[in-house]
């Protein structure tokens, strides 16, 4: 804001807050008193206005200095500060979700994104934090995971949060109501959440129409300067600035799990930085069975002949990557490793919620609720299969850590323990918007406190041989 704009700004608040008083005299007024002076020789002379009490002058006074000054505050405050304090304010009112049933609580954060009724994060991320996947670049590997936003309503709000990408979904081809409610249940004291959706969409078409729409708007607004840019590495992904993964789930009652992913690369594809074979939800019957080494190999290829089958402009395809479950053996590990490799897959997402109940959520009330767990309980775990899946592949696939994440030395962790890029969900939906920026700004100092310059140098520190 500017100088001339603050003090207009300044002039018409003060003026708004004097007008109606009875010692402020209008124009009106001004003119009343004159005539009545020049008619009124043999009048007496006019009645005065009292002055108002000097308590009501002390207070009107101070609240007119609080406000010029409020307003002097917010005109000189640099953008950065100004953006930091907003991110915090949201402290003061996300415990009022708290107070809401689970689901509405939801919908309602939802809205709010979709709407603008978030924080916009202005402030550059820490260049430390920058790296490039599948020839993208991502400011920053923090990204919201797939379960929020599954209908692709609010990805520009949820970008804007400060997010270096987010993933939408899961899409299922028809829509679906989902499992009964309530099924969603808050294990507050653990930060841990047990929900069984059952993959609740409102549908392919309904998505494809909004993530088109969104699309198309970012063509419009690309800068002259990304368009002249010579880059092989596209700077943003086709919603704005952050990266947008598109995941993919089947229908309850479908017979055919391969033909509703098919159907989700034809329909979604095109407006994805990377798309996501979800199959590892523990609440559609069968799912986590196209796990197993055959399932997933026939799978994988008939999601991958529909992808390439397409045309594609100059960047290609959007890569392709599996979603697995945090509750595998070592040799459901091994199997779905082989099949990444040999199958050449883009990625792996690990992991999704967890049908166990790991300490110390076991003793909660709730714990016998069926569904997946998420939070911090799975962290262990996740963190777990993560490790042995990033050796398994040898560090040749990028991985997505999900699962537990709370906190910067959280991401750290999964960074070294082979991630290449982190989620979270259910830290958001207990920390709410100034979580995101707290949790950057802890990763950019675990990175420089161990030496590294990036992120990439971390990735998979604590699965590597140390150095004698």
């Amino acid at each position: 804001m500017s100088y001339a704009a603050a003090s207009a700004w300044r002039r018409s608040l003060r003026g708004a807050l004097l007008r109606g008083s009875p010692w402020r005299a209008g124009p009106s007024r001004q003119a009343s008193t004159a005539s009545a002076a020049s008619s009124g020789a043999a009048a007496a002379a006019p009645n005065k206005v009292p002055p108002p009490p000097r308590k009501g002058r002390l207070l009107t006074g101070a609240m007119i200095g609080l406000t010029i000054a409020g307003g002097a505050y917010v005109s000189t405050t640099d953008e950065a500060t100004l953006c930091g304090w907003i991110f915090r304010s949201t402290e003061l009112v996300n415990p009022l979700f708290a107070l809401l049933d689970a689901e509405f609580a939801h919908r309602l954060a939802v809205t709010a994104a979709a709407h603008g009724f978030v924080p916009k994060e202005k402030r550059p991320d820490p260049p430390v934090l920058g790296l490039e996947v599948w020839g993208r670049n991502f400011t920053n590997p923090i990204g919201l995971a797939a379960g929020f936003d599954k209908n692709a309503e609010a990805v520009e709000g949820l970008l804007g949060l400060g997010f270096g990408f987010v993933e939408v979904g899961s899409v299922t081809p028809q829509p679906q109501e989902g499992n009964p409610k309530p099924r969603i249940f808050r294990l507050k004291e653990h930060g841990a959440v047990i929900n069984r959706c059952g993959f609740n969409s409102e549908g392919i078409v309904v998505v494809a129409k909004r993530l088109g729409a969104q699309h198309g708007k970012r063509k419009m607004e690309e800068t002259s300067s990304y368009a002249s840019s010579n880059s092989n590495v596209k700077q943003g992904g086709k919603a704005g600035p952050g990266i947008l993964g598109v995941n993919l789930g089947k229908n309850k009652t479908s017979e055919d799990a391969a033909a509703d992913y098919v159907q989700g690369v034809h329909s979604l594809s095109q407006y994805a930085d990377y798309l996501v074979i979800n199959i590892s939800s523990p609440n559609t019957p069968g799912l986590r069975a196209l796990q197993g080494r055959k399932q997933l190999r026939e799978l994988v290829k008939k999601v991958h002949d529909a992808r390439d089958e397409m045309q594609w402009a100059e960047d290609g395809p959007p890569p392709l990557l599996v979603k697995i479950a945090p509750d595998l053996s070592k040799e459901d590990l091994e199997d779905i490793a082989a099949v990444a490799l040999s199958s050449k897959l883009d990625g792996l997402i690990i992991s999704n919620t967890t049908i166990a109940r790991p300490p110390p959520a076991e003793t909660h009330p709730l714990a016998q609720e069926a569904g997946g767990l998420s939070g911090k309980p799975l962290f262990d775990s996740s963190t777990r299969v993560l490790k042995e899946m990033y050796i398994l592949t040898g560090g040749t696939i990028p991985l997505i850590g999900c699962g537990g994440v709370t906190s910067g030395e959280d991401a750290y962790k999964k960074i070294r323990s082979g991630a290449t890029l982190v989620q979270l969900y259910t830290a958001l939906a207990y920390g709410g918007p100034a979580l995101i920026p707290r949790i950057k700004a802890e990763l950019a100092e675990c990175l420089e406190r161990d030496g590294f310059k990036s992120v990439q140098q971390a990735v998979g520190a604590d699965c590597k041989p140390k150095k004698a």
